[in-house]
């Protein structure tokens, strides 16, 4: 069912209710007769709607800032058009709000959701903290001391070293 064909028998619903009953409340009981995409269109649609109401904008304003037709604006708010994300922003900017504000009706943002913290460049680079951290400081602390000569032995010492068990890295897999 498209969004007009729900918008439209909701509208019709409500008249046979006599009007007793809003369209909010409508939508909020029609979970189980529409689709789940179109419920989410309508109530974005009224939350754009009722953004541009309370900042006393008119659909010809939201026009000029978003660069968007106002027949466009007028088909997104009423539900016949599902807007991509790029148009919310769009939308968000000119209604000067932050783009949760389009899905969420509360006054205060959202409580944010206790997600593990994702690692940083510093924590996953080795020297980031712990022992090794300590370890790095002890090296940049020793290397500072040591002379030129004696920075190129250990240079190449390392690449020596490295370079030995690279070759017994690729060696080992044929031994199988």
């Amino acid at each position: 069912m498209s969004a007009h064909k729900s918008c439209t028998a909701l509208y019709h619903y409500q008249r046979y209710l006599g009007g007793r009953v809003s369209l909010r409340t409508l939508r909020n009981q029609a979970v189980h007769l529409f689709p789940t995409e179109v419920l989410t269109n309508m109530i974005i649609a009224d939350r754009l709607r009722a953004l541009r109401e309370q900042k006393n904008f008119s659909q010809g304003e939201i026009e000029k800032r978003t660069g968007l037709l106002r027949c466009y604006v007028s088909r997104v708010e009423n539900g016949h058009t599902v807007p991509a994300v790029e148009t919310l922003e769009k939308f968000a900017r000119a209604l000067e709000v932050p783009i949760y504000q389009l899905f969420y009706e509360g006054e205060e943002p959202p409580k944010q959701l206790n997600l593990p913290k994702r690692k940083t460049a510093a924590n996953i680079a080795w020297g980031g903290s712990g022992k090794d951290a300590h370890m790095l400081e002890k090296f940049r602390r020793l290397f500072s001391r040591t002379t030129e000569n004696d920075l190129k032995l250990l240079l190449f010492t390392a690449q020596q070293m490295a370079g030995k068990k690279i070759k017994r890295q690729a060696k080992a897999p044929e031994s199988r």
